[in-house]
């Protein structure tokens, strides 16, 4: 008997503002489910939904001109706040899809959360130098300036900010208890912010925001000192005259980063089902292949569209700077060229108080994606 899953509606993405809404890669999978009216299954394939943004690397799992192989493939679209819900507190709709790292890495090292694993797949991954915001009138002029201030933040725990703290620590000597934490119930993108995301240390001195008041209103109303968010905070984006960011030129301070470093920070990876593989070992090696073979279209559009296709002037230029700097394949995936971003974040997350231990690669990774390596360009 044919296998089949069932369709579950798609979800209205959220408004954030650094990544495109639309679907990327996931699985549903189940053996008695009704999949959709309009669309049978082929004989002796399973059929997979995939869910997560459609990011320009993913299009090609989007569009179906990239297989998952073995199996038929369709599309739900949700946001990171969808996902992560969904994934490790909620119905578990999705057998593969997109999640937030360290939400995930939180989950596992503390909840004792088993029920997925990862594929070294990053779809989303962002120097993150830009994410901090201050008050003009505070005389904050570089990262040693934000000792003693006091830091509004949405999800304490989120990817991006573990990353911010991370950095300021190893690379300018600034400790999270060396700034004062407000943290908001709320975001002013109005984005749910999930209880993986809300772990907060001991020995860093942090107090809830004041209710109905997100990061923005803090900052704008001159409360805090600075805010650290992956999203621009409205505040900023309203033009606020007293709002800058700390890294004014913040492209050159993060090219220098990769340069010094290496690192090319990672939010969000893919993660599987376990009880999925276990009936489909093959699944986690097509995930992979397909969201790199998905990538490779993306380089190859790439470099025809900034010819003619993109409305920037210059976005030629910046492509071939990327490339100078990054390499070919400047957004890797696998474990090898990925090894020092994860076990950074993992020291990161471990020394700040929010793991409960400092996690492995080999623990949060199917084993038969340890040594994959993507195909050459």
């Amino acid at each position: 008997m044919s296998q089949s899953v069932n369709s579950k509606p798609s979800v209205k993405a959220s408004r954030r503002q650094f990544i495109a809404a639309g679907a990327l890669a996931s699985v549903v999978l189940a053996e008695d489910a009704v999949w959709s009216q309009t669309k049978a299954p082929t004989a002796n394939k399973p059929m997979l939904s995939l869910a997560g943004y459609a990011y320009d690397r993913v299009l090609g799992l989007v569009d179906g001109r990239v297989p998952v192989k073995g199996f038929q493939t369709n599309f739900d679209q949700a946001d990171i706040y969808t996902l992560n819900a969904n994934a490790m507190g909620g119905k578990q709709t999705w057998s593969v899809q997109e999640i937030g790292l360290h939400p995930y890495m939180l989950a596992y090292a503390n909840d004792m959360f088993r029920d997925y694993a990862l594929v070294p797949v990053f779809p989303l991954r962002m120097f993150r130098h830009r994410s901090i915001f201050i008050r003009t009138d505070r005389g904050i002029k570089t990262p040693a300036d934000l000792r003693g201030k006091t830091v509004a933040t949405p999800g304490y725990s989120q990817s991006s900010l573990t990353w911010i703290r991370g950095f300021l620590q190893h690379e300018y000597g600034v400790l999270p208890e060396d700034m004062k934490w407000i943290v908001t119930t709320k975001s002013s993108d109005q984005g749910a912010v999930s209880k993986n995301e809300s772990v907060l240390p001991q020995d860093v001195p942090i107090v809830p925001g004041p209710a109905g008041q997100d990061e923005s209103d803090l900052l704008r109303s001159g409360d805090v000192d600075a805010v650290f968010h992956a999203l621009e905070p409205k505040a900023y984006i309203d033009g606020d005259p007293n709002v800058e960011r700390l890294f004014g030129d913040y492209r050159k301070i993060e090219r220098d980063y990769f340069t010094k470093t290496g690192i090319f920070p990672i939010m969000h990876a893919v993660a599987i089902r376990r009880d999925v593989v276990k009936r489909f070992p093959q699944l986690p090696v097509a995930v992979f292949n397909a969201y790199s073979q998905a990538k490779h279209l993306m380089y190859s559009n790439l470099q025809k569209q900034t010819a003619f296709m993109m409305s920037l002037p210059w976005a030629g230029k910046e492509l071939e700077e990327t490339l100078d700097l990054m390499g070919e394949n400047f957004w890797p995936y696998g474990i090898k060229p990925n090894r020092k971003a994860l076990e950074a974040l993992f020291l990161y997350s471990f020394e700040q108080g929010l793991s409960k231990k400092q996690l492995t690669i080999e623990e949060l990774f199917f084993p038969t994606t340890l040594e994959l390596e993507e195909a050459k360009l």
